[in-house]
């Protein structure tokens, strides 16, 4: 099997699911009680909030533990809209191309009467400067713009958009989901209010995460009950999972430019590849992307039955955002940066990690050239775009 959809989730590294072991078998005490058995988890908590910190340039105290990345942004976007309301701010900037996890709760925050204004993002992917301190007005609360895409790994420019918010007054928070562990990010020198992240992009567990709140932002509960991470966050803390997250932010960030070195090779040899396609584009700039993530489109065939295929020749690969994966609709992102639905819906993302190799790359190359050529040998539409019944969109 290769495994090219690291993007949707990676594989926990031996070394994570070391450091998350004596957590299950002998330091399982509850984090809330008061003898001493319970207090040795509290502590390992502290410190791996301690590392968490450290790896974006926050402080222990600005660091709350989560689910994962839906529920961070989740409470990061209502606490700054109740933040704003008290001051009758309810105007929030985003994008279009955002994840569901932003996008469903700004359509919550929009029922309960908020002005939710989504940025046009241009044909490369990126939001620019410009456009968002165009869009912030004296009502603005909030400005939410992921740090790189989910689906075409588009990088945003995150310290400009963070200085114009912070000179405005204006929160700002971003998705980190897709750019933790793989870009560089120091909360502070990129005036970063709010930040998210989620372990199982970096190697780490699945159902943990973090939310990075700036020292005064004042948190609204997402979830009720005990007086866990410091009373804004009810439920017994998942110690193991923490401990995996914290052990997989340090290795990633200590490997960050030799993994990214790698990845950019095999990036490139798998973006050279695969526009030897006839009638096939990439989508999103070519170089401000993250280093393991391609997304290409290919006309005249469907996404769906691209990846079957590959499946059926051991590649695991996506069409865009797993959380999205049931859905007949062609991609949100897609239809974002201009490309039509005909091509939106025969796309393909591969999100390369450390553990790919060349020699895999290159099996992918052949195997997506074999699946495309028959899929269209068998298409009704792809014959008449042929004979000239039909036009091509994408150019040969």
């Amino acid at each position: 099997m290769i495994y090219a959809d690291n993007a949707a989730t990676t594989q926990m590294s031996e070394k994570v699911i070391k450091a998350m072991l004596p957590y299950m078998e002998k330091i399982w005490g509850n984090p809330s009680s008061l003898y001493s058995f319970g207090q040795e988890s509290k502590d390992s908590i502290s410190f791996a909030r301690e590392q968490i910190a450290g790896c974006i340039g926050a402080t222990a105290a600005e660091i709350y533990f989560t689910s994962g990345g839906s529920e961070a942004d989740n409470q990061a976007i209502i606490s700054a809209a109740k933040i704003g309301a008290k001051k009758n701010k309810r105007h929030i900037i985003s994008t279009a191309f955002e994840h569901h996890a932003v996008l469903h709760t700004l359509d919550k925050l929009k029922r309960e009467g908020f002005e939710i204004e989504l940025l046009d993002v241009h044909e490369n992917g990126i939001i620019t400067p410009e456009q968002v301190k165009n869009a912030i007005r004296e009502d603005t609360a909030l400005v939410t713009i992921m740090y790189a895409n989910n689906e075409i790994g588009t990088i945003q420019p995150i310290a400009e958009i963070g200085e114009i918010c912070r000179a405005a007054k204006v929160i700002f928070h971003t998705d980190a989901v897709q750019a933790a562990g793989h870009l560089p990010i120091d909360v502070k020198a990129q005036n970063i209010d709010l930040l998210s992240i989620s372990a199982h992009k970096f190697h780490g567990p699945k159902g943990i995460g973090a939310l990075y709140a700036r020292k005064g932002i004042q948190l609204v509960n997402i979830i009720e009950g005990g007086a866990q991470e410091r009373g804004k966050r009810g439920g017994t803390e998942n110690v193991p999972a923490i401990m995996g997250m914290a052990t997989a932010l340090l290795d990633a960030c200590a490997n960050m430019a030799e993994n990214n070195s790698k990845l950019l090779e095999l990036r490139q040899k798998l973006i050279d590849g695969l526009n030897k396609i006839p009638h096939s584009t990439l989508n999103g700039d070519a170089e401000k992307r993250l280093p393991g993530n391609v997304n290409f489109c290919f006309e005249g065939i469907e996404g769906e039955a691209l990846l079957l295929h590959l499946d059926d020749k051991g590649i695991c690969a996506s069409s865009g955002s797993a959380c999205t994966s049931g859905s007949l609709d062609p991609s949100h992102v897609l239809l974002a940066i201009g490309r039509q639905h005909e091509i939106a819906h025969g796309s393909l993302r591969l999100t390369l990690c450390e553990n790919n190799t060349a020699a895999e790359v290159e099996k992918i190359i052949v195997a997506v050239g074999e699946v495309v050529e028959y899929l269209r040998s068998i298409s009704p539409l792809w014959k008449d775009k042929l004979i000239g019944k039909r036009e091509f969109v994408l150019p040969e």
